[in-house]
């Protein structure tokens, strides 16, 4: 429960959308952002795909982030 899966969209220092595995779904912060946003939350398997992120990167490296610590 507290490990996040974040992936942003920047351009020119700017953030224009982000996934959070916490929300589920992209937020869109500009006006592309928003419309970007609203199109990728429409496919559903893109939206799998990245919640299965958490699992395959944030999961499998957990264990070795807290070894180093």
């Amino acid at each position: 429960k507290d490990i996040q899966y974040i992936r942003s969209y920047c351009y020119n220092k700017l953030e224009l959308i982000r996934f959070d595995s916490n929300v589920g779904k992209f937020v869109g912060y500009t006006e592309l952002g928003v419309k970007n946003a609203e199109r990728w939350n429409k496919d559903t398997s893109f939206i799998a795909s990245e919640m299965a992120q958490r699992e395959a990167y944030c999961m499998n490296n957990i264990g070795i982030d807290y070894q180093v610590a």
